[in-house]
């Protein structure tokens, strides 16, 4: 069957093909043209699926039916997806010694009728291959194992956290956790072999068409074993100091406030989220009022925010849901959101409770210049990437600041986060599973407690309890994608969602309201109305229009004389 290609949401095309080789192929022959110079501008990079490709572009505002129609084209040449075709580099092998004393190794024993022993010889037995990579950062998706060992499922209830270093299987895959995560896989043993370093390009060991072989080796004579020295995700670590006399210090971090930039580019396909703001046109306005470019690092405030000691003069800007309801304070004296505030060596700047949604940006004159972690300083809650939520003694380095703005004009339409009417979505590009609850009629949704970054839960206290069976053949996921696990209860994929999933996704939000899912708050009620593309485009052609018109005059008068 010849590939099918389709729109996944409007910054995207999604690819499906018959099998892991194809889709590796079709990604080859993406990445080709686009080196020779073949491909439309506005592709950003490629990730494989277990059966598909997505082709992720660079700008909500692309037009896709330009892109499928190149794509269509490129995939019907001869050579390109077949047994004939060339997928361009071959791929490095990667010999894993494991130390084979996991906790979950008997059960799976059980699970397959043999003694532990043979459990470890049919791990190490065939020549594995990187299906894709995915989930967490370098976590590579082994496929090739025995049908014994390819038979074992996910556990039923996944664990809070797997140690880096673990080896395990599941549904069809081997794979090793590079980093600390939660998972739902069963653990074999571990590796001391590194898989993701964060410090030095290319990051991850392993890509899509690589080939992995374990084997096994005794525990350390000091009984530590393989995989302990491995890296992990720190839950703790000692406050960031500056390197010049022009910073800013935390003296209370609020409640969760979090460093975040444009993020991370064309490293999905290594299992990297994008990450970035929550809400990027709130921060995209407070950066330009000091006079930064769009994607300077800033701080993202929730709920409430941070107490701040500046060392050294700047201007600040917050730019919040309801910025009349906002309280900021320079010294225990009030000042306005939206406007840009000079600070002088030694004021404090207090951000209270947020109003009117759930976050709000704080921007500084020059940006926040922290450690760059895989090209970005944002912090990502799901990979644990850059420095995690800020903490009493961070002391933040700030750049070299330029002319700011004057003051942030009203928009014409209500704040995005308290804007009438219903989330626009693209609907697709899987179908509703059997039994599952239809997006449009089983409204109005709530926004569960457990929300965040990664994804905004909803939940319909009267839809039934039965799971519904929701899963497709793991593929790239995008910021926006409504995902539909079996337990019915939808999730949208924030900007620290992971990069490949299992879960349907049944529609997408559009661009021009992603702004407003990264304000929703528990408890909010959510509908949904089905838009097309073309729809979609206007709406981002209009809001960028009228974010380009909102701050205005140069700071200190309105005028800019």
């Amino acid at each position: 069957m010849k590939p099918r290609v389709g729109p996944y949401g409007d910054r995207a095309v999604l690819v499906e093909v018959d099998d892991v080789g194809s889709a590796h192929q079709v990604a080859a022959a993406v990445e080709r043209a686009r080196r020779r110079g073949g491909a439309p501008d506005h592709i950003e990079e490629t990730v494989v699926g277990f059966r598909s490709v997505v082709v992720h572009l660079d700008g909500s505002d692309t037009e896709l039916g330009p892109v499928e129609e190149w794509l269509v084209d490129l995939l019907a040449r001869p050579g390109t997806v077949g047994s004939d075709a060339v997928d361009g580099q071959a791929g490095h092998h990667v010999d894993v010694p494991v130390t084979f004393d996991g906790p979950d190794l008997e059960a799976v024993a059980a699970m397959i009728g043999a003694p532990p022993a043979a459990v470890v010889e049919l791990a190490c037995r065939p020549t594995l291959e990187v299906a894709f990579v995915g989930f967490a950062p370098g976590f590579p998706y082994l496929v090739g194992l025995p049908p014994e060992l390819a038979a074992v499922p996910r556990r039923a209830t996944p664990r809070v956290s797997v140690p880096a270093g673990s080896v395990a299987v599941a549904a069809g895959f081997a794979s090793v956790y590079p980093r600390a995560t939660p998972g739902g896989w069963h653990l074999l043993g571990r590796t001391t072999t590194r898989l993701f370093d964060p410090d030095h390009p290319p990051y991850a060991r392993l890509r899509a068409g690589d080939t992995v072989r374990f084997s096994s080796v005794r525990a350390d004579p000091d009984g530590r074993g393989a995989g302990r020295d491995g890296p992990e995700t720190h839950p703790s670590r000692p406050p960031m100091t500056a390197r010049t006399g022009r910073y800013v210090e935390v003296l209370d971090p609020g409640l969760l406030s979090l460093i975040e930039d444009g993020g991370r580019r064309q490293v999905a396909a290594l299992g990297i989220p994008r990450g970035g703001p929550a809400d990027p046109d709130a921060m995209r306005l407070a950066n330009r009022l000091v006079g930064n470019p769009d994607g300077t690092a800033a701080i993202e405030v929730t709920a409430r925010g941070p107490r701040l000691r500046f060392a050294g003069p700047a201007h600040v800007a917050l730019v919040a849901p309801s910025p009349h309801d906002q309280e900021v304070l320079i010294d225990g004296h009030p000042v306005a959101a939206g406007v840009v505030a000079p600070v002088q060596d030694g004021q404090v700047v207090t951000v209270g409770r947020v109003h009117g949604g759930l976050r709000a940006y704080l921007a500084v004159s020059g940006g926040l210049e922290t450690p760059l972690v895989v090209g970005s300083r944002s912090t990502d809650l799901l990979s644990g990437l850059g420095p995690g939520p800020l903490m009493a003694g961070d002391r933040l380095d700030l750049g070299v600041p330029s002319r700011p703005h004057g003051h942030l004009l009203p928009a014409d339409d209500p704040p995005v986060a308290i804007r009438p009417g219903p989330i626009r979505v693209i609907e697709g590009p899987h179908r509703l599973p059997p039994g599952g609850p239809d997006l449009f009629t089983s409204g109005p949704w709530t926004v569960d407690e457990a929300s965040n970054r990664i994804g905004v839960r909803l939940t319909a206290p009267h839809l039934p309890t039965t799971p519904v069976g929701a899963r497709v053949p793991s593929a790239g996921m995008v910021t926006g994608a409504i995902q539909l696990p079996p337990d019915r209860s939808p999730i949208i994929l924030l900007p620290d969602h992971a990069t490949v999933g299992g879960y349907p996704v049944i529609a997408c939000v559009i661009g021009a309201d992603l702004p407003r899912v990264g304000q929703l708050r528990p408890g909010d009620r959510v509908e949904f109305v089905s838009v097309d593309r073309r729809t979609a485009r206007r709406a981002m052609a209009r809001q960028e229009r009228a974010l380009a018109g909102r701050v205005s005059g140069w700071f200190p008068t309105e005028a800019g004389t």
